[in-house]
């Protein structure tokens, strides 16, 4: 039998959900569970700016100030472009290659 990692304190059931999604925002997150397994995690508008904020304290603190989202889409095309070139490439433009 496998086990899934809940990781809050309170859970939900999606068929719960629907009938009143707006009472399970708070400061605490949701666990939101189909067939007793989670399949996501619902937070209030304030705990999830808070959660940004800190991301962004982080980012800002190891010096990454990058705002880079890319989508799905634009990470899958530059990929594609991205095995293109390296398709592409020749052996000297590659130079020295080591497997991690």
């Amino acid at each position: 039998m496998e086990t899934h990692a809940i990781l809050a304190e309170k859970s939900v059931s999606i068929s719960a959900l629907r009938n009143n999604p707006a009472q399970y925002f708070g400061d605490q997150p949701i666990a939101v569970l189909s067939h007793n397994k989670p399949t996501g995690y619902m937070v209030g508008a304030e705990l999830f700016e808070e959660m940004m904020k800190l991301i962004g304290d982080r980012e800002e603190a190891r010096t990454f100030r990058s705002r880079f989202r890319p989508s799905g889409a634009e990470l899958a095309k530059y990929c594609e472009d991205s095995a293109k070139a390296l398709a592409e490439a020749k052996t000297e433009d590659l130079g020295e290659f080591t497997k991690w």
